[in-house]
């Protein structure tokens, strides 16, 4: 019988918070555990704690109380407190795997997991240069991008494997980024299907629902649910609602992601606060009721290399979906998607959601089968038993060729 896992996992982030990346690794964790492995988390000093998983913050820095998500230069020191974290632990217990999560995680797990003499597992989630560039904290035209660049290319050589939530990702990898494909896997973004199904509320509470957020009787409500910045586009999706309203399309945008003020601002100055409603953060036990107030989805990521495992809840809620038309969103929702063209076109995305709302009977026969379609290629049961099987593969290879 093989024996349970000690897994150290690397997170460079406020573990947990109700975003995307942070889903992911809390869905692995909970797969994981019911396979009976043992996991524990080193994390920045904030962050949820969450029931039933081991979590080790750092020290809070003295200089700041709080900071944002994304690429910003404080990082460096929080990733040198979480460095410090990771080797007192590493000190005084013994693990069988470290799996480091984004590009930090897998630079810092690389000297953790060489003082244990154990394998390092990393888990990307699109190219890190390309995510600097997306949030406008890097110019691929300046001087430091090549110099990024390298380090980027040079912390991928670092892992035993690299798991990918896209098989986008594994082809970016091998193409671009000079990884052998034998150490590259993907491990596929997932969805709890038991948490997310469409009929969390019944009928009777999401009209009450509605109600009490304002919403008229007999508007139909596009939903959207992750967080609010300009690389998701959340800007696109604004403009997107103008458009709507010009045309006299009486839909409702519910929206909910943190953070609210600067995009608050924005729907005032493009004259639609009146059809827009942000919820702020929403806690993750409440985000299936969240979208079961929606009878449509949007999904305006404007990346084409990291994953975007919202749109998996909104299929697992039986929700059709608009997105983009990026290799990662195809790969979710295949034929069954509402693409809105290759490029981050507002007017498309308007198109896509008019297209959605003006075809009842269309949207229920896509929703029906976007759930099919997740049961069957996206469950987290699924994915855990993969991960533990890579976990085993790497630590027999370890086992076999310790240098």
């Amino acid at each position: 019988m093989n024996k349970s896992l000690r897994i150290l996992m690397v997170v460079p982030g406020s573990f947990f918070n109700d975003y995307g990346a942070h889903v992911r690794i809390e869905e692995e964790i909970r797969a994981l555990q019911k396979l009976n492995h043992e996991i524990t988390v080193i994390t920045y000093y904030l962050g949820r704690d969450l029931p039933g998983i081991e979590i080790i913050r750092t020290r809070p820095t003295p200089w700041r109380a709080d900071y944002e998500v994304g690429s910003s230069l404080h990082r460096i020191a929080f990733d040198a407190f979480l460095c410090w974290t990771g080797l007192k632990t590493v000190l005084r217990r013994r693990f069988d795997i470290v799996h480091g999560h984004l590009h930090d995680g897998a630079f810092i797990g690389y000297f953790l997991s060489r003082l244990q003499r154990i394998p390092l597992v990393a888990d990307f989630q699109g190219s890190m240069t390309s995510e600097m560039v997306d949030q406008k904290f890097l110019n691929p035209d300046g001087p430091l991008y090549r110099w990024v660049r390298l380090f980027e290319m040079r912390i991928d050589q670092l892992p035993d494997i690299i798991l990918t939530s896209t098989n986008q990702t594994a082809i970016l990898l091998e193409q671009y980024f000079n990884c052998a494909s034998y150490r590259v896997q993907p491990l596929p973004d997932s969805v709890n299907m038991e948490f997310f199904h469409p009929d969390v509320l019944t009928t009777d509470e999401i009209a009450a629902q509605r109600a009490a957020l304002g919403i008229p009787d007999g508007h139909p409500v596009v939903v959207y649910l992750g967080l609010l910045s300009d690389h998701q586009g959340i800007p696109h999706l604004l403009q997107a609602v103008r458009i709507l309203k010009e045309r006299g399309v009486e839909a409702r945008f519910l929206i909910g992601g943190f953070p609210v003020p600067r995009y608050r601002q924005m729907a005032a100055d493009l004259g639609v606060s009146d059809r827009v409603i942000f919820r702020g953060k929403i806690p993750r036990e409440e985000t299936p009721a969240h979208l079961a107030l929606g009878d449509i989805a949007v999904s305006p990521k404007l990346s084409k290399t990291e994953g975007n495992g919202k749109i998996l809840e909104y299929m697992a809620m039986e929700l059709p979906t608009v997105a983009f038309d990026a290799p990662q969103n195809r790969e979710y929702m295949g034929s069954l998607g509402a693409y809105a063209g290759h490029t981050a076109d507002p007017v498309a995305l308007a198109d896509g959601i008019a297209g959605f709302l003006q075809d009842p009977q269309r949207r229920a026969e896509l929703g029906r089968k976007l759930r099919e379609r997740a049961a069957r290629h996206f469950s987290w049961d699924r994915a855990g038993r993969h991960l533990v099987a890579v976990y085993r593969s790497v630590l027999r290879s370890k086992t076999r060729n310790p240098n």
